[in-house]
This record gives structure tokens, C-alpha cells and sequence, in this order.
């Protein structure tokens, strides 16, 4: 592999050398960094097969070639630039038109998202970034001591002063059940934290969206077919689901939810672990216990709860290898959207 990413940059190198035209340059960024076809791209995306020594070594090297150039695009872009110039400005030319901007892929993605589940009667609310432990922890049945903790890497603000950046969106089910008398069904979008190490699959900051149906007689199947609305209106009435049982210390009994995979249409494939399904949420009927705390009469209401990272579904609509993009502002990434 490394022979080949050695040949690939010779490759590129030797053809940007001959490249004098900027549509003919445009074409060349798509021929090696297109999201679907690029050849660096597929070298990339093929990092996540090899072992985690080989993966270090070859990360390093493919990530130098990628920013080697990219500089090399940039300089050639410029060159080619120079030649075209004028030594006069002609004033009777119109002028150009500025450039308008587009919506971020997250954004576009919980747009999308919002309004299938505002076509389902939902409500959409907004919650604070930064919880107390209280609301973020224990009104969702996890105390101190409880081992579910261990689950959430968290950033506290101040030791002792029992606030931290949430963890999840999920402390909105505890603040809606105090303030809002059933039957209700929310969804609530926002950015939440975690205290781990950054790769390809996991970022610190991440983007979540929240629901919690509450009311009489709320059932499972319910649930089931609100998750399967969502997942066929956002690719495709073909895709199957899949509910299995899970743990979430907030809900009683807990699912993960997946999909069949959109890659390889469940034939297997390195992206699915060669499983043909892709596991993209959580959910669960909500626990007594959290109606507890919301101080609900015992057994009067039921309800279920999910939660889905936004950034997980636009990596999969959008076929995007490595969360970090969404971040890093490259607008060579962002106009693709």
C-alpha cells in the first residue's frame, strides 16, 4: 500500500504539471479527492482496514501526500491565474455577481430531519448547552455511583460546582416533564460534549437530536414505526430496520435501532462489518424512574424517548469518511453541499 501511495503521488504530481486551464484543474481535484471516485479518497477510506500499527504508519504518509497537494493545487491555481491577467482594467466589463452562500451539512441534514418529524406532529424545543449534573445525570436515573456514568466521558466546568457541558441531549426529557403537562411530543436538536479523543468515527463536539413522546398508553410499537418513518423519508422506502435489544439507564426496555446498509444493499462490506446492517440510534420506552423524578403520578403516563447523532446521519447520506471535515472549515469540502 505504501507503494502505491508513493506511485499515486508521482502520479499527481507529474499531472499537475501539465495542466495550463482551471476547469482542467477543477476536473483534476474531483479525479483524486471526489467524495465517490477520488483516488487519494479511496486510499484514505481504505486506512480503517489495516491494523492499528499499519493504520498509524500509513495515516501519517497518506496524510502528508493529501497535504502536499493540495499545496501543489493551490500554487498551480495561482500560476494559472497569472498567466490569464491583463496589465489594464477594462472599466466597461460587468462586474462579477458575489457568490452566494449555502447551508453546512449539518445544518442541512437537521433541517431535514426537523421537518419530517414537524410532518408527524412534533414540536421542536432547544435546551441549555451547558446542565447541571442534576438534570444531565441523576433525573435520568443515573446517580453518582451509578456505573452508566462511566458511559459519558464529561467535562465538568469547575470541580465542585456540579455544572458540565451536557453529555447528551436527553437532560431536555427531565426539563419538558417538569414544565409540560402530557400528552407532548418534542424533538430537541443541539450540540453536545464529550471528553474523548478525536479519529475518522468519534469528535468531541457533536450534534444530537433529542424526541420524548409522552401520554397515555404510549407503546413500543409506536416508537417502531415514528424511527422507521424517519429512516425510510430520509433514505429510501427500500431500507429495512432493525430494533435489537440494548441499555440506556433512562429508558426500560432500551433498543438499538439499524438499517440495512446503503453501501452494499446487505450484501457486506467493510463499512457494515460485513453484517449488511449499520446501527444509527438509540431509543427506548422512558423509565419509571424519570417519571419519577419529574414528579408524574406512578403508572398514569408512558412514553418513549430517542436519540440519534445528526453527524452520524449526514456521514451516511452524504458519504463522508471522517467526522473531523465537519469542523475543520475547508471550503474545498463545504461547497460539494
Amino acid at each position: 500500500m505504501i507503494e502505491s501511495l508513493k506511485q499515486l503521488r508521482e502520479q499527481a504530481v507529474k499531472e499537475l504539471g501539465t495542466i495550463s486551464d482551471l476547469a482542467l484543474l477543477d476536473e483534476f481535484v474531483v479525479k483524486y479527492f471526489g467524495r465517490k471516485q477520488g483516488k487519494l479518497t479511496f486510499v484514505l477510506r481504505s486506512l480503517k482496514n489495516l491494523d492499528e500499527r499499519q493504520r498509524k504508519i500509513m495515516g501519517t504518509d497518506a496524510n502528508e501526500v493529501k497535504i502536499e497537494i493540495w499545496h501543489l493545487i493551490d500554487e498551480r491555481r495561482q500560476a494559472i491565474k497569472k498567466m490569464g491577467k491583463k496589465e489594464f482594467i477594462d472599466l466597461t466589463i460587468d462586474g462579477a455577481k458575489p457568490e452566494l452562500g449555502h447551508l453546512h451539512p449539518i445544518t442541512k441534514i437537521r433541517q431535514e430531519i426537523e421537518n419530517i418529524f414537524k410532518s408527524m406532529g412534533f414540536a421542536v424545543m432547544l435546551g441549555p448547552e451547558i446542565e447541571s449534573d442534576y438534570y444531565n445525570f441523576e433525573a435520568l436515573n443515573i446517580p453518582k455511583d451509578h456505573p452508566a456514568r462511566d458511559m459519558f466521558d464529561t467535562f465538568y466546568i469547575k470541580d465542585g460546582d456540579n455544572l458540565v457541558l451536557r453529555t447528551h441531549t436527553s437532560p431536555m426529557q427531565a426539563r419538558i416533564m417538569e414544565n409540560h403537562k402530557p400528552p407532548f411530543a418534542v424533538i430537541i436538536p443541539g450540540k453536545t460534549y464529550r471528553n474523548e479523543a478525536t479519529d475518522a468515527r468519534h469528535e468531541h463536539t457533536f450534534h444530537q437530536i433529542e424526541g420524548l413522546v409522552v401520554d397515555e398508553n404510549v407503546t413500543l410499537a409506536q416508537l417502531k414505526w415514528t424511527l422507521e418513518t424517519l429512516i425510510k423519508n430520509l433514505f429510501g422506502k427500500e431500507i429495512k430496520t432493525q430494533f435489537r435489544p440494548s441499555y440506556f439507564p433512562f429508558t426500560e426496555p432500551s433498543v438499538e435501532v439499524l438499517m440495512s446498509c446503503i453501501f452494499c444493499k446487505q450484501k457486506g462490506c467493510s463499512i457494515c462489518g460485513q453484517s449488511g446492517w449499520l446501527e444509527v440510534l438509540g431509543a427506548g420506552m422512558v423509565h419509571p424512574k424519570v417519571f419519577e423524578a419529574a414528579g408524574y403520578p406512578k403508572g398514569k403516563y408512558s412514553g418513549f424517548a430517542f436519540g440519534l447523532g445528526i453527524m452520524r446521519f449526514a456521514m451516511l447520506k452524504y458519504n463522508i469518511p471522517d467526522i473531523r471535515m465537519f469542523h475543520q472549515n475547508d471550503q474545498r469540502f463545504l461547497n460539494q453541499f
